[in-house]
């Protein structure tokens, strides 16, 4: 079986229309023969859109699209009357999602996801509790304090969405498992400190919540997202995958096609 890995669309950033969009990643999911596509998050900054993309995607490439959704998917407009808890439910039960949800592929794999929460862990200590709660840093805003209200603390989130996620492992620890997150559960994807900003603004970045989960469980694919970077590595048997397609201004190229070409991961189980 092949699986396509790709995060960060962010398809609302860029000037290529989303249907384009649409059309060039199924040519790539095509192009590669995949039977699964993973997509960890941040397709765009609006459930409506987001919710709108998967299901074209699917319908148009006609293999299965699994997601989570990320920090940016959680985004709410000043006009909507739905919670931020009320948009995470509604992607738990949108086809394709795998929150709460592991998805079994056969007999030997199975697949875990969750958007996970960051826990101000990987920023630098000298930053007080307060300081970091604020989200406030050289004159910059952390967005989601702005565009996100899950009624609780980063930290208390991060710990709940862990044991969410320790649940799931609990039911399909008998197989190998793909684990998908939006934020980073490896501190090797953190911004290098010493940093002007991500001394700061790595609070945002990932959590350590998730660091006793690899030890205890059979993960052998950790995919992940949010840092718009596109590396992979290997650590104690674990495969780590970032496969960020990110912000336009960031690509390496005018070639949106070469992009996604070079941003799509593949795994074979």
């Amino acid at each position: 079986m092949r699986i396509g890995v790709i995060s960060d669309l962010h398809i609302d950033r860029s000037d290529i229309d989303k249907n384009e969009m649409e059309q060039l990643l199924t040519h790539e999911i095509k192009a590669q023969e995949l039977d699964l596509l993973l997509i960890a998050g941040d397709v765009s900054s609006h459930y409506k859109m987001t919710s709108a993309f998967l299901k074209a995607l699917s319908d148009l490439a006609q293999i299965k699209v699994l997601f989570v959704p990320g920090n940016h998917d959680y985004w709410l407009k000043e006009e909507d009357t739905l919670t931020t808890p009320e948009v995470y439910e509604l992607y738990k039960n949108m086809p394709g999602s795998v929150l709460e949800a592991p998805y079994i592929i056969n007999d030997d794999w199975a697949i875990v996801g969750h958007s996970g929460w960051y826990d101000y862990t990987y920023a630098d200590a000298r930053f007080s509790e307060e300081k970091l709660t604020r989200g406030k840093f050289y004159g910059g805003t952390w967005q989601d304090k702005l565009n996100i209200d899950w009624q609780l603390h980063d930290r208390e989130l991060s710990k709940i969405f862990a044991e969410k996620v320790k649940g799931d492992l609990e039911k399909v620890k008998d197989k190998n498992i793909i684990l998908m997150t939006h934020v980073v559960t490896h501190r090797r994807y953190a911004v290098p400190m010493p940093h002007r900003l991500f001394d700061y603004f790595n609070a945002f970045i990932g959590t350590s919540d998730f660091d006793g989960l690899y030890e205890k469980y059979p993960i052998r694919y950790s995919i992940m997202g949010h840092v718009h970077f596109r590396h992979q590595f290997r650590q104690n048997d674990v495969t780590y995958i970032c496969a960020c397609l990110g912000y336009q201004r960031e690509w390496q190229t005018d070639d949106i096609h070469a992009e996604i070409r070079d941003t799509l991961q593949v795994i074979e189980i």
